[in-house]
């Protein structure tokens, strides 16, 4: 088994052509009246960048020092040549080009302090299958990293069978897994797929499980996540989840096997919880060298607040890349959160996904920084008890760290 410092990580699933217009800088962005039939907008330049998980966690965590083989499948055409000469014909060696169907890409709309619409078209992302895994490559890895099946059609077919497929071919093989998820378009057959049978199918073979709360609660409690937007009346649904909805979500993702758990909470930050101490002992190759510290735990940080926040678009992801780095080169779950948070929060200050994010020493040097400045949690609760040395709350089901040797 390869040391921390050396651990590789194979990062497949979703890959797409973001092209992004800049828009100007206004007071108040009223979307609605922008937004109105026959307007002609005026924007500045577009930013062409990759997208998709692949793309955003992948590149993010190379960027952070990680040995990373990025595992999908484009098009053989313009958009395909432009998104594998965007990540570079080394970087893009494991990613097939067909002639079937087009390359995937998203028209972003990110107006300044304006939660981001996506434009979607998946190509060849509705045709990835388990087939299409690297399985040779992977086998050279420590870590497999999935991310956005709910845009890929087949990922989502037939109840998840080849998302199933690739998790237990994957954890067959000893690597540690980790799954990211996307917010299905309600609409569409995604929104209409039965995902709480297809995480079942899945997540007995996933280790890490790193969905939103929108997405997670859409998926295994759609009267909560109903209930939640209703609330919001407009609003960002995340300011009006309490503790106690991530703590059952939390709970019934355990019992279907997951071993660790993270919820991301937008500006509030992240939620974390993890499995006892025996099942955090079997995470595979990219086992923890301490697993007591890592057991029974219920943590939440808080996001780190960007005085020139650009754009949301890959945060999540960029705060997945930074929770997977700490974990795979064995940081405590507290630095992990932080390290999650510090990633997260270069990613917003640049229009693209990757641009703002630091290499690991400068990383590691702001984890060290105890004074930046943060966004509320939203933990009136009296059972959440923060430490400001480790800069995370504790939470009434955590093992405390006082236990911790």
């Amino acid at each position: 088994m390869n040391n921390q410092a050396d651990r590789k990580v194979m990062v497949a699933g979703n890959l797409v052509l973001d092209i992004t217009p800049r828009f100007p800088a206004a007071d108040k962005f009223d979307f609605g009246r922008m937004f109105s039939p026959g307007k002609l907008i005026h924007v500045g330049e577009a930013v062409l960048s990759t997208g998709g998980a692949v793309s955003n966690t992948g590149l993010a965590m190379a960027k952070l020092g990680v040995e990373v083989i990025l595992n999908s499948k484009v098009g053989d055409d313009n958009f395909g040549e432009i998104l594998t000469g965007l990540i570079g014909n080394r970087a893009a060696a494991r990613i097939k080009k067909v002639s079937e169907r087009p390359t995937p890409y998203t028209l972003v709309i990110a107006p300044p302090d304006v939660d981001r619409i996506f434009l979607h078209a998946p190509g060849t992302s509705d045709t990835f299958g388990a087939d299409d895994v690297d399985y040779e490559a992977a086998g050279s890895c420590d870590l497999f990293h999935f991310g956005y099946p709910p845009v890929m059609k087949r990922m989502y077919e037939n109840d998840g069978e080849e998302l199933a497929e690739i998790f237990r071919r994957i954890k067959d093989m000893g690597l540690t897994t980790s799954l990211d998820m996307a917010l299905p378009d309600p609409s569409s057959s995604a929104g209409e797929a039965n995902w709480r049978k297809i995480l079942a199918n899945a997540l007995p073979c996933v280790d890490i499980f790193l969905p939103s709360i929108e997405e997670i609660t859409f998926m295994l409690d759609r009267d909560l996540f109903e209930k939640r937007c209703t609330e919001a009346k407009g609003r960002d649904p995340v300011l009006f989840y309490e503790p106690r909805d991530c703590q059952a979500i939390a709970d019934k993702l355990l019992s279907m096997g997951v071993k660790t758990v993270l919820l991301k909470m937008g500006i509030r930050g992240c939620y974390l919880r993890t499995a006892q101490e025996a099942k955090m002992s079997d995470v595979g190759r990219a086992s923890l060298p301490k697993v007591a510290p890592w057991s029974n735990r219920e943590l939440w940080a808080a996001s780190l607040r960007a005085d020139s926040f650009v754009s949301a678009v890959g945060a999540g992801d960029a705060t997945i890349a930074g929770f997977l780095c700490g974990f795979i080169r064995g940081f405590s779950p507290e630095d992990c959160l932080n390290i999650a948070s510090i990633v997260g929060w270069q990613n917003v200050q640049r229009l693209d996904t990757l641009s703002g994010i630091e290499d690991w020493p400068k990383t590691l040097k702001l984890l060290g920084d105890k004074t930046m400045p943060r966004n509320p949690a939203g933990l009136q609760d009296s059972t959440w008890d923060f430490c400001a040395q480790r800069q995370a709350y504790s939470g009434p089901n955590d093992q405390k760290a006082s236990r911790l040797k």
